[in-house]
């Protein structure tokens, strides 16, 4: 017992950082909090001293800081925003430059990063900079952030997306981990009863039954109106989370008392939680939350025909239809199939524990830039 105490006095203590947007943090925070726990128990390589949180938007601070010891600021999301080319380019540089400055000094050890978005890019490249090593857990396959190249390490759901990054993308250093961690995050929100009471829900919106309706970024505002069309004809209870859209915008667009929009961002979990059904436009985040509760769904075929949700979607018996489709394939809306998503996740969380317990970025060398331009080219298509 003394020996082990002697140890543990001379331990080395790491900072960690992590960077994504709200979706993709929820596959990082799983991992965080397994981190802590085998910290407790004495069974981790090293002391977890902070864990620190860079956010991209005033939502993401809110999600991240309750699982952080320190967050900071990165920049703003620029989706649906339009820039010159030169513009944007000053704007990202400003953002990495932010992302810099959130890293210089802090003794980072590792950065861990999920997701496809610009919060990705600016928080690797400024940890090059800086010489942090970087972990990268991706599950967006066909569509990568092209910077993962220059991460010291990718992690991917399955075998066979393994050898996809490898064989198009000349990514090396890429390991399966076998499942979603994200799966756990939305399991774990329903065990701890941190949704919101399905009566409360029943009560405020004046319906016990209804389908929910996300407006995801698989659409493009000229959609909103057919797909408005389309769920009226069905005839049934529902409510939007206009998400990613102007709420007022879709307000005018509804004809039917039977539809009600919700507030522009709300705890999606606890209204898929209360919804008979679900019909989304969205990515992999909403497809494994879909899985996760086993809700009767469709997933609306967006412009992103290739994609990791896709494939998942179709492993789950999720049906893809255009929205011209909706009416006919909601009269057979199969249920779907019973998937080891939590189960997966839960392995997955403990091959990520492994690899960030013996890191050695000695040994992990990035892909480099032959990659990173294989990836960059891959991505015009997805523009």
């Amino acid at each position: 017992m003394e020996s082990k105490g002697t140890e543990s006095k001379f331990m080395e203590s790491k900072n960690i950082a992590i960077a994504g947007e709200i979706t993709p943090s929820k596959t990082i925070i799983p991992v965080m909090e397994r981190l802590r726990e085998l910290e407790k128990e004495d069974k981790l390589s090293f002391k977890l001293n902070k864990i620190i949180g860079l956010y991209h938007g005033e939502s993401s601070k809110a999600f991240l800081e309750p699982y952080c010891d320190e967050v900071y600021s990165i920049g703003e999301g620029r989706r649906g925003k339009k820039n010159s080319t030169g513009k944007l380019a000053f704007l990202i540089s400003k953002d990495i430059l932010k992302s810099y400055n959130a890293l210089k000094g802090k003794n980072i050890d590792l950065l861990i990063t999920a997701g496809n978005a610009g919060d990705v890019r600016k928080a690797i490249v400024a940890a090059n900079i800086l010489r942090i090593p970087v972990l990268h857990i991706e599950q967006d396959i066909y569509n990568p952030i092209e910077v993962i190249s220059q991460a010291n390490l990718v992690t991917v759901p399955s075998e066979d997306y393994k050898k996809y990054l490898e064989k198009n993308y000349q990514l090396k250093n890429v390991v399966n981990i076998n499942g979603y961690p994200m799966a756990k995050y939305v399991d774990n929100q329903i065990k701890e009863g941190s949704l919101i009471d399905k009566d409360e829900i029943y009560g405020e919106y004046g319906m016990k039954e209804f389908v929910l309706l996300v407006l995801g970024g698989d659409l493009r505002e000229e959609d909103i109106e057919p797909l408005i069309r389309a769920v009226e004809e069905l005839n049934l209870k529902a409510l939007i989370a206009p998400y990613r859209f102007d709420r007022n915008m879709v307000q005018e667009l509804v004809l039917s008392p039977n539809i009600k929009i919700l507030p522009q961002y709300v705890d999606l979990l606890s209204f898929m939680n209360a919804a008979s059904h679900l019909i989304y436009a969205a990515g992999m985040g909403m497809t494994i939350e879909a899985g996760v509760f086993n809700i009767p769904s469709l997933k609306i075929e967006g412009f992103h025909k290739t994609h990791g949700s896709v494939d998942l979607a179709k492993e789950l018996n999720i049906p893809i239809v255009k929205i011209d489709e909706i009416p006919k394939a909601f009269e057979n809306l199969p249920d779907q199939k019973e998937s080891d998503l939590v189960k997966n996740s839960e392995i997955a969380i403990e091959k990520l524990v492994d690899l960030i317990n013996d890191f050695d970025e000695k040994t992990l060398k990035r892909s480099g830039f032959k990659s990173t331009k294989e990836i960059w080219n891959s991505r015009k298509e997805f523009r």
